[in-house]
């Protein structure tokens, strides 16, 4: 068996397993919303949680209406909030009498955006 991450899927059984063209994974691609790994012979592979953030992807703009621009700031932003819950289990899991070391958070541009 395959780890979750581990890049196995050719897009053709993606698009397959997904019931979706596999033009629609390359443009998700083209967006920036997915990475999948590449052969030595630039075919694309997806693992299990490649297929997982599409599903995810679907799910916005099929039914709720997000265009891919929103999908973007939402998967970014959610990515966000999983570094800061990390880094939060990390902080609680430190004795009171230990100075917390120090954690560089990266920043996105989108924050930017959504502050304005």
């Amino acid at each position: 068996m395959y780890s979750y991450d581990e890049p196995v899927y050719l897009i053709s059984v993606v698009a397959k397993i997904l019931e979706i063209h596999p033009q629609t994974l390359r443009q998700y691609e083209k967006e920036g919303l997915i990475q999948p790994e590449r052969t030595d012979g630039k075919m694309r592979l997806y693992s299990q949680r490649d297929i997982d953030k599409i599903k995810t992807i679907l799910r916005l703009t099929r039914d709720l209406g997000v265009n891919l621009a929103g999908v973007d700031i939402i998967l970014r932003l959610k990515e966000r909030l999983d570094e800061l819950d990390a880094l939060t289990e990390e902080l609680k899991a430190q004795a009171p009498s230990q100075k917390p070391k120090s954690v560089t958070l990266k920043q996105s541009s989108y924050e930017i955006i959504l502050k304005k």
